[in-house]
């Protein structure tokens, strides 16, 4: 494969009004700032540059001075590695004195400042990420990131295992960035490096680990970097369980949000759903999704074919679209079948946005003479549950039904 880059791309993102405020600000005599990383790479790609990075041999101070100079606001958000943020008209831009690293540990590096562009290229991680924007619109490439991002190529710069090393990390970031932007067989020196590096992966920090494997969820060639991570025996490390790959390859193309698409991949029963939020340290909103997700599997195991009455019922207690989700990860297996009629409810349900809503309150119970009280919830559990068996039948007819089985509930001593 050979893809054409956008040569354009730099001249546009020179052209920005943010950019040209940040370099119009650090110009100064003896001095040269340029763009540096994704920015640069996105900008071949023609894809819009979400985060905007500078490098510069200006000192931090000197930054922070020539920022307030041009009425920038300069925030020190790393000072102490040599990263100010100036917020701009258009979103902030991070700018960062070149650095070279005076030792790493494969978690922390201590760097100090430098004034050599190449050698800051050189202690990045991969090729396409190397690549540097003067302001005049040259573009340097000093390791080769130009023919590697044509070609659909993910390299480490240097020796693999030197460059794991210094950041053990970079063994997710390897899969991440070609599932992102590689194309075919991923580079076999930089996999092996992988796979002979894989125990540095117990060493990282949970977060750390689930903030980039959630992003290699989302990546474009996501299903075939998750089955090399699979078949080298590194995903069983990330997740700690079984995959189920073609339940993922389902959710990925179907554009699921990455939580689900964590469930889809490595959820089988609650169990499962516990052993992520402690392996990945998941946030409370995607643990929440998970353990959703278990619950709809449980409630379909054993389910040879899917109604609609229990479809609506499943829609009532776990929310239409949660339902929705499960079915199209599940599409293709044996069990259940999904009946058509119960697939329009579920469609319908989905789109309206809102779960099937039991009619009757405990208000309705007090106001035909049943006291506050545990008789109160009596009622409305056993209405509830006839109504859920009955498929959250509507209608004024099927109200007064409920209401008349929560009455006799609620009555019986």
């Amino acid at each position: 494969m050979t893809r054409s880059l956008d040569r354009a791309g730099p001249a546009a993102l020179l052209a920005r009004g943010g950019v040209r405020a940040a370099l119009t600000a650090l110009d100064a005599p003896g001095a040269e700032t340029r763009l540096v990383g994704g920015c640069v790479r996105d900008a071949l790609l023609g894809h819009p540059a979400a985060d905007v990075d500078l490098a510069t041999t200006l000192l931090p101070d000197a930054v922070l001075e020539r920022a307030r100079r041009a009425g920038l606001k300069a925030v020190p958000t790393g000072i102490a590695h040599g990263t100010i943020t100036l917020v701009t008209g258009e979103g902030p831009v991070e700018v960062t004195t070149l650095r070279e690293d005076v030792e790493t540990d494969g978690r922390h590096a201590i760097v100090r400042f430098g004034g050599d562009f190449r050698r800051d290229a050189e202690r990045r991680d991969f090729t396409v990420n190397a690549l540097s924007l003067g302001a005049d619109g040259t573009l340097h490439d000093p390791v080769g990131g130009i023919p590697d991002l044509e070609a659909g190529r993910v390299r480490f710069i240097g020796d693999p295992a030197t460059r794991i090393r210094e950041d053990a990390l970079r063994i997710l970031r390897f899969f991440r960035f070609h599932a992102r932007f590689g194309a075919g067989a991923p580079d076999a020196p930089a996999l092996a490096a992988c796979i002979a590096a894989r125990d540095a992966l117990d060493r990282l920090s949970r977060e750390r680990v689930r903030a980039e494997f959630l992003k290699l969820l989302t990546a474009p060639g996501a299903p075939l970097m998750i089955a090399t991570l699979g078949d080298t025996g590194l995903l069983q490390r990330i997740t700690g369980g079984v995959a189920e790959r073609g339940r993922f390859g389902r959710s990925h193309a179907a554009g699921q949000a990455p939580a689900l698409r964590l469930a889809a991949l490595s959820v089988a029963g609650h169990h499962d759903a516990e052993r992520l939020r402690e392996r990945l340290r998941l946030s409370r909103a995607e643990e929440t999704v998970l353990t959703g997700y278990a619950a709809v599997l449980a409630a379909l195991h054993g389910l040879p074919v899917l109604e609609a009455d229990a479809a609506r019922a499943l829609a009532a207690i776990h929310g239409p679209a949660l339902l929705a989700d499960v079915l199209a990860i599940l599409a293709g297996e044996p069990r259940p079948a999904v009946t058509p009629e119960a697939r329009a409810a579920v469609a319908t349900l989905s789109g309206a946005g809102a779960a099937p809503v039991f009619p009757v309150t405990g208000a309705d119970l007090v106001a035909r003479g049943i006291r506050p009280g545990p008789a109160i919830g009596r009622g409305l559990a056993a209405a509830r549950r006839a109504w859920l068996d009955q498929g959250c039948p509507t209608g004024a007819e099927a109200e007064a039904a409920l209401l008349a089985r929560a009455l006799a509930a609620a009555r019986e001593a």
